[in-house]
């Protein structure tokens, strides 16, 4: 089984970074102008066909992610995929649920009443979450669900792993925990099962990155999709072997660059 996943994090208006999501330019380099996203928008649905909530290429699903939970999920993202006649995945940072920037209850209840997909981002948002032990491991899933089970009035079963920190302790605590479909940070196409729970890759977008890299993501070019692949497993190596200093450097990186 396949499926052609995408993660985008904030979609901004007139560039105000700070109006939604986490703070600090290692948040900002996911985050998109609305006026690009569009163009992205554009170029997906000229390279895939709309079919019912999601788009499909060759039989392979299309799916359009979205991490962290921050207000800007609900205007303009979900008014954008709309207009598409697409619906999303909606990811929820459930600690940071109300606080400024994020999404409020009642929006995330009008965001799963219209159809879209909402579902944990864990509870904290861990910097490492495959550095934490089982039981924290544990917490930060059931916590999640919980909370946000209450808030939409049904069991909530899907989810994405923060940070790109996704291990095999991750997945499974994910699948113990009742989650059936978890999406971590490897650009791969290929669906796994660990446990019952299905785990899925996604190719991420960044600022900067032109449309075309949506497109050829959800296409499924080799060039586009193999090019991620390449640099991800450099990058996994590099947090591997740096653990903790591997974040401060990159942190050191963007707030130059900023």
């Amino acid at each position: 089984m396949q499926a052609l996943a995408i993660m985008y994090h904030d979609v901004v208006e007139n560039g105000d970074f700070e109006s939604s999501g986490f703070p600090g330019e290692g948040a900002h380099v996911y985050k998109l102008r609305r006026e690009d996203f569009e163009r992205h928008l554009d170029a997906i649905a000229a390279a895939t066909t709309a079919v019912s909530t999601v788009a499909k290429l060759e039989g392979r699903p299309v799916l359009l992610t979205f991490d962290d939970g921050g207000v800007s999920f609900l205007h303009p993202i979900a008014d954008l995929l709309e207009s598409h006649g697409w619906r999303g995945h909606f990811f929820i940072t459930t600690d940071r649920i109300g606080t400024p920037g994020f999404l409020t209850e009642a929006q995330l209840r009008e965001l799963h009443r219209r159809g879209h997909i909402v579902g944990s981002h864990s509870r904290s948002h861990p910097t490492r979450m495959a550095a934490l032990t089982r039981a924290e491991l544990d917490g930060e899933w059931r916590e999640s669900l919980a909370r946000l089970s209450g808030v939409l009035g049904e069991t909530v079963k899907v989810a994405s792993v923060p940070g790109g920190y996704y291990s095999r302790d991750v997945g499974e605590s994910a699948a113990a925990a009742g989650i059936e479909a978890l999406f971590t940070s490897e650009p791969t196409a290929l669906v796994a099962m660990l446990n019952g729970c299905r785990v899925l890759g996604r190719y991420v977008v960044q600022r900067g990155m032109r449309p075309e890299w949506s497109a050829g993501f959800a296409a499924g070019s080799r060039s586009h999709c193999w090019r991620q692949s390449a640099l991800w497993k450099a990058k996994r190596v590099a947090k591997s072997l740096g653990g903790g200093k591997y974040l401060q450097l990159r942190q050191a990186v963007l707030e130059r660059k900023g």
